[in-house]
């Protein structure tokens, strides 16, 4: 089993894999741009039975350990007399119990965001460059799915514990595939079964499992375009302590501009692949258009 890399490796794989320049000075959208026209409609063609996955878990107003800032659900209006109901919602979706996706602003290394753009970018005002509206016209491409309990068969893995990059390679044989340019490549750990066997559990004092620092050339290699998992892809806490905060979401969404997916519930999906005998299928997703944002709530979909 490979060993953890010291600050320093990190540091030097950052400039190793980096990505800054690479679609021009004024890109925004960093490794969507692997997703082709061509990949798209290649991806449309492995929609065989038509069966829909969602990949997301509900948006929950309860408080818990996993969930301090729970949705908050107001209603306007509802019942007699009138004519209709009437919501709000007011949803912070970073953190650790929301599905949703990452704008390449919401990390910095060294005061700058991908592509080289200044921290100084995002103020009171939102973010001026690396927004999530990048995404306003949806992702869509071949999504492939790495399920690592099922590799290592165990049911799931433990808090904190990492996966290197030879179990990348493990399940990319299983699922008799290849990650391959432009894919959104989705990591099971199995952390939701956990939870439905064991309880909830406070995932900044106990911990995640997650990808150790090492794969960042692997996921480099393999050009993705977009990064999920059923945690938050890094093992959490951070083995780095402070100084170098999360290394794969600053190894992606600063240096490689790969958009992640945090706490997706991939559960659904991985009963769905194996049943289907496939680990690729359509992705879809839709991100709102909140301009300036550093996030979205989203709903990701399988198909098959």
């Amino acid at each position: 089993m490979a060993t953890r890399l010291t600050v320093n490796e990190v540091k030097s794989l950052y400039e190793k894999i980096n990505n800054w320049g690479r679609w021009g000075k004024e890109d925004q959208r960093g490794a969507l741009n692997f997703i082709t026209p061509q990949k798209r409609a290649a991806a449309a063609r492995l929609v065989e039975t038509g069966q829909i996955v969602s990949l997301s878990l509900p948006l929950s107003t309860e408080s818990g350990p996993e969930n301090p800032q729970p949705v908050q659900h107001m209603m306007l209006h509802a019942g007699p007399p009138g004519y209709a109901s009437l919501d709000f919602f007011a949803i912070a979706p970073h953190g650790m119990a929301f599905t949703h996706l990452d704008a390449l602003c919401h990390v910095f290394w060294q005061g700058q965001m991908y592509n080289g753009f200044s921290e100084r970018e995002v103020g009171r005002f939102g973010a001026r460059r690396c927004a999530i509206d990048v995404t306003r016209d949806g992702i869509m491409s071949r999504g492939v799915l790495l399920d690592i309990p099922r590799v290592r068969n165990v049911e799931w893995l433990e808090p904190r514990e990492p996966i290197y990059p030879e179990d990348l390679d493990a399940a990319d044989k299983l699922g008799n595939l290849r990650v391959s340019e432009g894919d959104v490549l989705l990591i099971r750990t199995g952390r939701h079964k956990r939870r439905a066997a064991k309880g909830p559990w406070d995932p900044r004092r106990e911990g995640l499992p997650g990808l150790d620092a090492s794969c960042l050339e692997w996921l480099h290699e393999r050009r993705i375009a977009v990064l999920g998992c059923d945690a938050v892809s890094d093992i959490a806490p951070s083995p780095y302590g402070a100084e170098m905060g999360l290394p794969i979401h600053v190894g992606t969404l600063v240096i490689q501009g790969i958009h992640l997916i945090d706490n997706a519930d991939l559960e659904a999906l991985s009963n769905a692949c194996a049943k289907h005998g496939r680990y690729e299928f359509l992705f879809s997703m839709a991100p709102l258009i909140l301009e300036r944002g550093t996030a979205s709530p989203v709903n990701p979909l399988a198909l098959f």
